[in-house]
């Protein structure tokens, strides 16, 4: 065990006096206090761009919007016209076209006029 040093037991008494009364802070520690409290608080981050924003942002705004809706109706029409073999869409379709349009209806005369000259 401890021994008692007699120096302990006047130190005891100066102990027993300030738990009896506790310390009190002042108005102003406490204005302080509350002040850095507040300063400390995190701060409310504005409110960034909505999802549907962000989703049009990265299609490409109103434009990229028009484009997938073109590609959905042609597909919607390819799809319900039931087209079983598109590559002969294109061929029937450009090779009519080309046999029954003249673009130079007079282009035979101007080669005529240019072979009896020589």
């Amino acid at each position: 065990m401890r021994e008692q040093n007699p120096d302990d037991d006047r130190l005891e008494a100066f102990f027993e006096a300030a738990r009896k009364r506790a310390p009190e802070a002042s108005d102003a520690l406490m204005a302080r206090v509350a002040a850095d409290a507040v300063r400390e608080m995190p701060r409310a981050r504005p409110a960034g761009p909505s999802l549907r924003s962000r989703f049009l942002d990265v299609i490409g705004g109103w434009q990229g919007i028009g484009g997938l809706m073109t590609a959905t109706a042609a597909g919607l029409w390819i799809g319900y016209a039931g087209l079983a073999d598109p590559a002969g869409l294109v061929t029937d379709t450009w090779s009519d076209a080309a046999e029954r349009v003249e673009l130079m209806p007079g282009a035979e005369v101007f080669a005529m006029a240019a072979t009896e000259g020589n």
